[in-house]
């Protein structure tokens, strides 16, 4: 139990009726056990399931996240060598116009 202190407008200061006794509320979550209560000594059993299900699931999303990081490198892949063919033809394009030019050029000044 505390003691809260509320003193009203009415009541002198040194008047004990101004202060209320509240019973505490327990500041931890619902279903927190605490240490002297009934039922608070877990067996181990259920403690290595817990872990156990917790590292299953760390794995399990884990091999989802590794998956979708391989999906978008083969994607990033494909992006790169389809702009690398694009590139490559528009160099043989560049290429041939400056031979061309250059075929040109000596054919008027000759």
């Amino acid at each position: 139990m505390a003691v809260i202190g509320e003193k009203t407008e009415s009541a002198p200061a040194r008047n004990m009726s101004a202060y209320q006794i509240h019973s505490p509320t327990s500041s931890l979550p619902q279903g927190v056990v605490t240490a002297g209560s009934p039922g608070s000594i877990h067996s181990p059993q259920p403690l290595a399931e817990e872990a156990s299900r917790k590292r299953e699931l760390r794995l399990l999303k884990n091999r989802e996240a590794a998956k979708e990081c391989r999906r978008r490198k083969r994607e990033y892949v494909r992006c790169l060598e389809a702009r690398l063919a694009m590139l490559e033809l528009q160099n043989k394009k560049l290429i041939d116009e400056v031979q061309y030019l250059k075929e040109a050029c000596a054919a008027k000044s000759s």
